[in-house]
């Protein structure tokens, strides 16, 4: 399947608890949304991140993403196929994941969603909602790298199903 014709130009949303402060970061998701949309429409939304203590709670915690939770539920759409990016996810190569978002566009979903947490990751609730729970890593990133990430592994996955050069 390709997705260079409008007929299969997949629809994704990325929901990211917080804004990206840098500059840097903001020109490189810029780029790749850019660059995606040769095969896709991409919506990003940037939903607060709740104010914590400096030393908060757990309780504190779990109240500040239940409330990140809320704005999150609040912007999917229930045509969404929905994937929680969060470390307990499932690590996929390049391929698997092209093939995973191919899958997902043929099953007649008229949307992926990405959902990417704050600094503290995403309710239980969230992770409860998702049709799929992906990891880019054991290793540990800034929410706001993840972000970059994302969007690069995307438009690396689409051009593995569109037969690009980019995949080396």
């Amino acid at each position: 399947m390709s997705f260079s014709s409008n007929r299969y130009m997949l629809n994704i949303k990325i929901i990211a608890t917080g804004s990206l402060k840098e500059s840097y970061l903001r020109d490189a998701c810029s780029e790749y949304k850019k660059r995606l949309g040769a095969w896709a429409r991409v919506e990003e939304i940037e939903l607060k991140e709740e104010k914590l203590s400096d030393n908060p709670s757990q309780t504190e915690i779990n109240l500040a993403l239940e409330k990140e939770a809320k704005a999150i539920f609040d912007k999917i759409s229930t045509k969404s196929y929905v994937i929680a990016m969060c470390v307990e996810g499932k690590q996929l190569s390049s391929e698997e994941l092209a093939s995973r978002l191919e899958e997902i566009a043929l099953s007649g979903k008229s949307e992926i969603c990405f959902i990417i947490g704050s600094s503290f990751g995403l309710a239980p609730s969230i992770k409860q909602r998702a049709d799929y729970k992906l990891s880019v890593s054991k290793l540990t990133f800034p929410h706001q790298l993840l972000r970059v990430i994302l969007y690069e592994t995307t438009y690396r996955s689409l051009s593995i199903v569109n037969g690009t050069k980019y995949h080396k």
